[in-house]
């Protein structure tokens, strides 16, 4: 499973772009933007006659931003990391982060295996299958999902 994010930033000759284009980059509404802005997650935009002006750094920001949900991070999360002071302090953030997102991607993997040991299996009541329970109950769920078949 490979999500990927893809934007092509067109950014004009004057380097800016109204709220709407850029949240139109990333498949955003604009509230999104100016919700971000106000939790101190994107620095405010300059203002051109009372209009909201992004530049490239506001394209890494929120391309960041949407990076970290996908990573599962909450708003708060993402905020402290980017506004954290020091590297010591951001790289402790990010090591905490890590090992949950290991400790999810464990998960998804068991869930993946029992899946695919469904997929093959030709109970009537997968409950009943003792491949199924024995997967369930020692949350292994971790085998090769290619090796051997249903035992029913």
């Amino acid at each position: 499973m490979e999500a990927s994010l893809q934007v092509n930033v067109n950014m004009k000759s004057s380097g800016s772009m109204r709220i709407g284009e850029l949240a139109e980059q990333f498949g955003l509404a604009p509230h999104v933007l100016r919700h971000w802005e106000t939790m101190g997650l994107i620095a405010p935009a300059a203002r051109v006659n009372g209009r909201r002006r992004y530049t490239r750094d506001h394209v890494i920001r929120v391309m960041t931003i949407i990076r970290a949900k996908a990573a599962g991070m909450s708003l708060e999360q993402i905020r402290e990391v980017l506004n954290v002071s020091g590297q010591a302090e951001r790289q402790a953030l990010l090591q905490r982060h890590h090992v949950a997102l290991e400790r999810r991607l464990e998960e998804i993997s068991a869930s993946k295996s029992l899946i695919e040991h469904l997929m093959r299996c030709s109970a009537d009541d997968f409950t009943q299958c003792p491949d199924y329970q024995r997967m369930v109950e020692t949350g292994a769920g971790f085998q090769d999902p290619h090796e051997g078949a249903c035992v029913i």
